[in-house]
């Protein structure tokens, strides 16, 4: 059985979520790690989930990527431990330089909580491998900061080391700029490093799990992830 980490730091507020979608629906061994806390051995996986870590002072996952814990998540992405950021655990992944790019305020400025639609674009990593090129999700998105930004030349590396996993559209599928809700360079809501062990992701997985919420997409991402780590 798989064995997940879910990092809390002061101010995380889908750190339960995700606890509660991994072990009550995924049924996996899960347990919390204090953001003070430097051991992270004998697990599979770690959650950075979403939430306003440290009270997003200076910008979002700015103070968070000091915290004691992220030199071991650091060492753990090197020895090739996969780890998945959510809302403000890209924003951390961000700051952290463990992918490339950056965050900034949401195009209108507003905060922004609702259900969204995102197209699969490649399946060549683990969050994604037992899913669908082209396959949609609808899954719920809760930030004022998830407008990704990277430079041209990192729009082309992204691309051409595949590394842009999921992309705002609309219901059909399509990449419309009404789709594209909090103005993201290139539609980008989840992208990996080039390793394809850490995943950055705004939109929240964890809270389209049952069906008692409406949705249930956010599963198949992290059934892909089990399904990954049961035969690797």
């Amino acid at each position: 059985m798989a064995k997940v980490g879910v990092i809390v730091f002061p101010g995380s507020n889908c750190d339960h979520d995700a606890y509660h979608a991994l072990k009550y629906v995924m049924n996996v061994d899960v347990k919390f790690l204090w953001h003070k806390e430097t051991d992270v051995s004998g697990l599979d996986i770690i959650i950075i989930p979403g939430g306003f870590s440290y009270g997003d002072y200076l910008r979002s996952g700015a103070i968070a990527r000091f915290s004691p814990i992220m030199q071991e998540l650091i060492e753990f992405v090197k020895k090739g431990g996969p780890v998945m950021g959510i809302c403000n655990g890209f924003q951390i992944l961000l700051e952290a330089g463990l992918i490339p790019g950056a965050m900034r305020h949401n195009e209108k400025l507003k905060f922004i909580c609702k259900d969204v639609h995102i197209r699969v674009e490649s399946t060549q990593s683990i969050y994604t491998s037992s899913l669908q090129k082209d396959q949609l999700l609808k899954i719920p998105i809760s930030h004022g900061e998830g407008n990704y930004y990277i430079d041209n030349d990192g729009i082309k590396e992204l691309q051409d080391n595949d590394q842009v996993l999921f992309r705002y559209v609309n219901a059909h599928g399509d990449a419309t700029p009404e789709a594209n809700i909090n103005g993201s360079v290139d539609h980008i809501a989840g992208i990996t490093n080039k390793q394809k062990n850490v995943l950055g992701m705004m939109p929240h997985p964890e809270r389209a799990m049952e069906q008692l919420l409406g949705k249930e997409d956010g599963k198949q991402i992290f059934e892909s992830i089990l399904q990954a780590l049961a035969i690797s």
